[in-house]
C-alpha cells in the first residue's frame, strides 16, 4: 500500500480544492439565502444548477465514477484517487458533492443501472443522471421491519402477465423530494418460497407510474433535507417486466454490490466535515478570549485539538486502506475494512464537530455557523447504509472464524 496520492489523485485534489475555495465555500451564504426566500424545504436554488455548469467546465464530473467516458466527463478514477477528492467535498456536504454530480444516493444508483440495467435504463435513465439532468432515489428500507437485514423487506414484486405489480411501503428513501427525481430504484420480494437470499428483485421505477405517492418527507433531528428522506406508499403499481435488474433474485446481491463503495464514500466525506470542524474550532479558540485570554490557551482546548488531528489521521488511513483493498483485491476482500470505516468514520466525526460546537458556545448550535447541521447529519450516518451494530457484527464474526474457522455462531 502506498501512503503517497498518485500523480493523477494530485492533480485533481489541487482542481477541487481550488473549486472549492474559489466557488463552493462563498456560494455557501447565496445558497442559504435562495433556500430560505423560497420557503420550500425542498426548493432547487439556482446556485447549484451555476455551479454545476462551473464544475463541468473545470472537468470536475463524476469522479466517483470508476468507467472512463469523455462523453459523461468521467475521468475513470479509482477508489484511492477518488478519496481525497470525496473527502474535501465533505466539507461542504449540502452542496459540493451534488455540484460535481457525486452526490448519494445518484452515485449508487448510477452504478447500479451501469452494472445491471439494460440498455433501454442506461438510455433513459442513467444517461441523463450523468449528464446531472435528474436525480434519483434508492427505495430499500421498510417501517414495519428492521431493514438493515435486507431479507426482512416485506414490499411484494408479483409478477402479472408481462408485468409486475408493487405493493408495500417504504421509507428514507433519499431523494425522492428532489424536485428533478425521476426514477426510483425499489427492492421488493419476488418470490417469497425462494431461498432466504434469493427472494429479492430490484425493479426500476418511474416515481410518476400510477400507484406510486410520496407520502412526506421525514424530519430528521429537525431538519428537513432539501432532497427529502420520503415515505413512500407503492398501491398495486404496475411495472414492465423490463423494469427488472439483473434477473429475478438478484436483489440481495444487487444490494451487496451497491452498498459497498456508498458506504465508504459517506466516510470519506465524513473526514471533510471533520476537518471543516477541526478549522473552525482552531479559529474560534484563537479568536475567542475569555477571561482575559483567547481560548486556545486552555489546555482542555488544546487537548481537544490535538486529539481530533489524531483520530482524523487515523480514521483517513483505515479509509484510504479500504480504498486501496478495493481497487487491488475487489470489495468482498475489503468487507471488514468497509465495515470498521463505516463505524468509526462517523463516530470522529461526531466527537470533532461536538467538541467545535463547545467551544463556539451558543452560536455553535445555530445556523450561524454549519456545525450543527453537520452534527445532524453525522449522527444520521450511524444508521444509514446499516446502523454500527451490523458492522460490528460483521467484523466480529470474521474475527472469530479467524481464530476458530469452525466457528458458525450457533448457540
Amino acid at each position: 500500500m502506498q501512503f503517497e496520492l498518485s500523480e493523477r489523485a494530485k492533480e485533481y485534489q489541487a482542481k477541487v480544492l481550488d473549486f472549492m475555495d474559489e466557488r463552493v465555500y462563498p456560494a455557501e451564504a447565496v445558497y442559504a439565502a435562495q433556500m430560505r426566500e423560497s420557503g420550500n424545504p425542498n426548493f432547487h436554488p439556482p446556485i447549484l444548477e451555476e455551479l454545476k455548469s462551473e464544475a463541468r467546465r473545470r472537468g470536475l464530473w463524476n469522479l466517483f465514477h470508476p468507467h472512463e467516458s469523455a462523453e459523461w466527463g468521467s475521468p475513470g478514477l479509482s477508489n484511492s484517487d477518488y478519496a481525497p477528492l470525496a473527502e474535501i467535498m465533505g466539507r461542504s456536504p449540502f452542496i459540493a458533492p451534488e455540484s460535481m454530480n457525486c452526490n448519494a444516493p445518484d452515485t449508487g444508483n448510477m452504478e447500479v443501472l451501469q452494472l445491471f440495467g439494460t440498455d433501454e435504463h442506461k438510455r433513459r435513465w442513467l444517461g441523463p443522471l450523468l449528464a446531472g439532468e435528474i436525480r434519483s432515489a434508492f427505495a430499500m428500507t421498510e417501517p414495519e421491519v428492521a431493514s438493515s437485514d435486507a431479507t426482512n423487506i416485506r414490499l411484494r414484486m408479483e409478477p402479472d402477465g408481462d408485468d409486475y405489480v408493487l405493493n408495500g411501503r417504504k421509507w428514507f428513501a433519499s431523494n425522492a423530494l428532489h424536485p428533478n427525481c425521476r426514477v426510483l430504484i425499489v427492492m421488493g420480494k419476488t418470490d417469497v418460497d425462494a431461498p432466504r437470499h434469493r427472494q429479492q428483485s430490484m425493479m426500476v421505477v418511474p416515481i410518476d407510474t400510477p400507484g406510486v405517492t410520496v407520502v412526506r418527507g421525514l424530519p430528521v433531528f429537525g431538519y428537513l433535507d432539501r432532497e427529502g428522506h420520503a415515505e413512500i406508499v407503492f398501491d398495486d403499481v404496475r411495472v414492465p417486466r423490463t423494469a427488472l435488474l439483473a434477473g429475478a433474485g438478484d436483489g440481495f446481491l444487487i444490494s451487496q454490490a451497491r452498498l459497498g463503495p456508498g458506504r465508504i464514500h459517506h466516510c470519506m466525506r465524513s473526514i471533510g466535515a471533520a476537518e471543516r470542524a477541526l478549522d473552525l474550532m482552531i479559529a474560534r479558540a484563537q479568536q475567542r478570549v475569555t477571561f482575559g485570554e483567547p481560548l486556545a490557551n486552555r489546555a482542555n482546548i488544546q487537548d481537544w485539538i490535538a486529539e481530533a488531528r489524531i483520530e482524523i489521521e487515523m480514521i483517513r488511513l483505515l479509509t484510504m486502506k479500504a480504498a486501496w483493498l478495493m481497487d487491488t483485491a475487489g470489495n468482498q476482500r475489503a468487507r471488514t475494512e468497509i465495515a470498521a470505516i463505516k463505524v468509526a468514520g462517523p463516530q470522529v466525526a461526531l466527537k470533532v464537530i461536538d467538541r467545535a460546537i463547545q467551544v463556539f458556545g451558543g452560536a455553535g448550535v445555530t445556523d450561524d455557523v454549519p456545525l450543527a447541521s453537520f452534527y445532524a447529519h453525522q449522527r444520521t450516518l450511524r444508521l444509514a447504509d446499516g446502523p454500527d451494530e451490523v458492522h460490528k457484527r460483521t467484523i466480529a464474526r470474521f474475527e472469530l472464524r479467524r481464530v476458530d474457522p469452525a466457528w458458525n455462531g450457533a448457540s
